[in-house]
């Protein structure tokens, strides 16, 4: 369950680009929730399911699936964005698929990332700086504190600074530096654990839990949040989750322009 504690810390990087007006009736996502080999989490049936009941309370189109054979351009062509809500591991079967999700993001496509996304395809070096980073290690499930530094950030509008959460705090590595974020976690407020030092990095009290990132023409948001089944059927969280996706759908084109996805292959340079 998320708790909100109101407190006075201040954004240190305001974020000021004008948020367009949604249409939610012409929205349509595919929630996409395959796992590869390993660790698959217990909460993807109910994000699944409350992401279906955001889509049935404002009025946009899911689409679900865990078929990767869905990554193909006429298919993905359908939708502006993309969920994935607690994916792990590998989740595309070949190289093709693996292209298509590129191409998408490419053509102006957006991703909303949901706790263990930031652990998919950890070996694909596109991927991980596409979504800001990739999993190292998280500190067991407990409560602990996540604080808000960028206040004017969409996806945190009408929210405390300060909650109280009870979940995993995630840590990264090769966190990408043109990533924003909008939301930490409070790494003094965690339970000493030999761990937490080693993952750290070169960040002191806070790490980041939420964040948004431009790249290779489309949009990335990635919160780490998310173990907790129940979650999923917490509005304040869930309204988390919603401006998350309303961020990606308003900061992205209008619609899709393949003119623009030049790779060949998943790992080509990237065109700056």
């Amino acid at each position: 369950m998320l708790i909100f504690l109101v407190a006075s810390i201040s954004a240190i990087y305001g974020f000021s680009q004008k948020q367009k007006t949604i249409d939610w009736k012409k929205l349509n996502v595919l929630v996409y929730s395959k796992n590869g080999k390993g660790y698959v989490h217990d909460n993807i049936p109910s994000a699944v399911a409350g992401l279906q009941d955001l889509g049935k309370k404002y009025g946009f189109k899911v689409d679900t699936s865990t078929n990767p054979s869905v990554f193909k351009k006429e298919n993905l062509s359908k939708y502006q964005l993309l969920i994935f809500p607690s994916t792990n591991n590998e989740v595309f079967d070949t190289e093709e698929q693996r292209l298509a999700f590129r191409q998408y993001i490419e053509a102006g496509g957006g991703l909303v990332g949901i706790h263990s996304a930031i652990a998919t395809e950890r070996d694909w070096t596109w991927f991980k700086q596409f979504t800001g980073g990739t999993f190292s290690w998280h500190a067991p499930f407990q409560k602990f504190k996540v604080r808000v530094v960028d206040k004017n950030h969409p996806s945190v509008a009408g929210m405390p600074t300060v909650w109280d959460v009870e979940d995993e705090c995630y840590f990264e590595k090769e966190l990408y530096p043109s990533i924003h974020t909008f939301l930490v976690h409070d790494v003094t407020t965690l339970k000493p654990h030999d761990n937490i030092k080693s993952n750290m990095g070169s960040f002191k009290d806070y790490y980041p839990a939420g964040w948004h990132n431009y790249y290779d023409g489309g949009l990335a948001w990635m919160t780490t949040l998310g173990h907790d089944k129940k979650l999923y059927s917490d509005p304040s969280f869930m309204r988390f989750i919603l401006q998350g996706i309303e961020f990606v759908a308003t900061h992205r084109p209008q619609k899709l322009d393949y003119s623009k996805a030049y790779a060949k292959e998943r790992n080509e340079p990237i065109q700056w």
